[in-house]
């Protein structure tokens, strides 16, 4: 009854979503899903290589946001606990207001929710207008550059590479089926990043990091006026792109188990020089007939090899 599973996990994606796909008809009898199945419904995802169900890694759980045919399938796509964040909020306008500030004032109000952060940044004004709490995370990580998810019922909001869990092990000689790996040396390559705000008298104020005659990733804050906030974020780019090591992918099974914010050991017998440990980024882990496989994107090396 079963075409496929695909969980997608990332610290940089807010939602982690579930995409369960089913065939359009059984037994030449189209499939009807509609009397058991709705939008809203919880949903708790086991997979693995376990008989017993129980033991099972639970890799997902959330609720089904939208259910469509495509191509004669019937795809049930899922959200995680971001899912009650959709939630309209009360108009509000937040003056002199940190990121932790505005954050517990949206859980206050949507409720029944844990909260972490230790990131500071503050608004000079934040106007909560015709927005969900989904919007106003939203708004909060493209301003920000932090990563921001949700384990469980706990709110994440922290710098980049902040938060590290548990390491795995990936050798190419024994559990890496394929990798788009590229390694990239940081004294061969330029970086500079600049980011622009505005101050209190509409004046333009800018921030420089990094080195200059190479590439250039600029960034625009207007909401923002304090210069500590624009160079803290100028400061959080910078560590997530320049440094000597691999960036990619690469491809494995479903054990070992590893989700975003743990760490994920490189290591190739062929070029030790490039053995290292990455802060993965994201997971994506397709289950199917064919088998199950994970997807990890690296993102910055946190230790030597």
């Amino acid at each position: 009854m079963l075409d496929n599973v695909v969980v997608k996990k990332s610290v940089e994606n807010l939602a982690d979503t579930a995409i369960i796909t089913l065939p359009g008809a059984v037994c030449n009898r189209a499939l009807q899903i509609e009397d058991k199945i709705g939008e809203g419904d919880k949903v708790c995802i086991r997979f693995g290589y376990n008989p017993e169900v129980e033991k099972l890694p639970e890799e997902f759980t959330g609720y089904v946001e939208s259910i469509a045919v495509d191509n004669g399938s019937i795809r049930i796509t899922c959200e995680d606990e971001l899912y009650r964040f959709r939630a309209n909020l009360e108009n509000k306008v937040l003056p002199e207001v940190s990121v932790k500030q505005l954050l517990q004032h949206v859980i206050n109000e949507l409720g029944d929710f844990n909260f972490s952060c230790d990131y500071d940044f503050t608004y000079d004004t934040f106007t909560i207008y015709n927005m969900t709490g989904l919007d106003v995370l939203k708004k909060v990580q493209e301003e920000t550059a932090a990563n921001i998810y949700l384990q469980g019922n706990t709110l994440h909001i922290h710098p980049q590479y902040s938060q590290i869990d548990k390491k795995v092990i990936y050798d190419f000689e024994i559990n890496v089926e394929k990798s788009d790996l590229v390694y990239k040396d940081a004294n061969k390559r330029k970086l500079m990043v600049v980011v622009e705000g505005t101050d209190k008298q509409g004046k333009s104020i800018q921030v420089m990091r990094g080195v200059e005659g190479g590439d250039k990733i600029s960034f625009k804050r207007e909401s923002i006026s304090d210069i500590q906030s624009l160079e803290n974020f100028a400061e959080e780019i910078l560590k997530a792109k320049w440094y000597s090591g691999y960036e990619g992918s690469i491809t494995g099974w479903l054990i070992p188990y590893i989700i975003p914010t743990y760490a994920a050991e490189i290591r190739d017998a062929d070029y030790p020089y490039k053995n290292g440990i990455y802060y993965v980024v994201s997971v994506e882990t397709t289950f199917s007939q064919r088998g199950g496989v994970r997807k990890i994107t690296l993102g910055k090396k946190i230790q030597d090899g």
